[in-house]
């Protein structure tokens, strides 16, 4: 039996500027873009990895929820409190200049951490927190 990711979540507050800095600034390509009952959905993905789906998707994707859970999920993105998805990339500090000059907001420069990995960490458009990690050499 064999088990892979197939798709993830990140919740975003403007799918605009989120799409732009996915896109444009990450290099993801765009899978689907999809509006359902004043909510969006946009679909993006590396080319590299063409099973494997983020969605982009608001705070809180359930038009049943109340109100008050609605502005709780929007609170806690606005203070980046939510989690992201690390990246895996072969130049760490490539990628982090590229983020970087793109104005991408720098949360930590490239380090070499205790557990064997090189990585940086930036915060998207919506206050998500996405980690940059580049295997060490051995």
């Amino acid at each position: 039996m064999e088990i892979k990711v197939s798709q993830c979540f990140i919740a975003v507050d403007d799918h605009d500027k989120a799409l732009a800095f996915y896109r444009d600034v990450l290099g993801l390509e765009v899978r689907n873009d999809v509006s359902f009952e004043n909510m969006r959905w946009v679909s993006v993905g590396s080319p590299s990895q063409p099973d494997v789906t983020i969605v982009l998707e608001p705070p809180l994707a359930d038009p049943n929820a109340s109100p008050a859970d609605k502005e709780a999920m929007a609170e806690l993105l606005a203070k980046g409190l939510l989690r992201a998805v690390i990246f895996t990339t072969d130049d760490c500090d490539a990628t982090f200049e590229r983020i970087r000059a793109a104005g991408g907001e720098v949360l930590q420069e490239p380090i070499d951490q205790p557990y064997g990995v090189r990585d940086c960490a930036f915060r998207d458009p919506a206050g998500n927190m996405l980690r940059f990690n580049q295997a060490r050499k051995q």
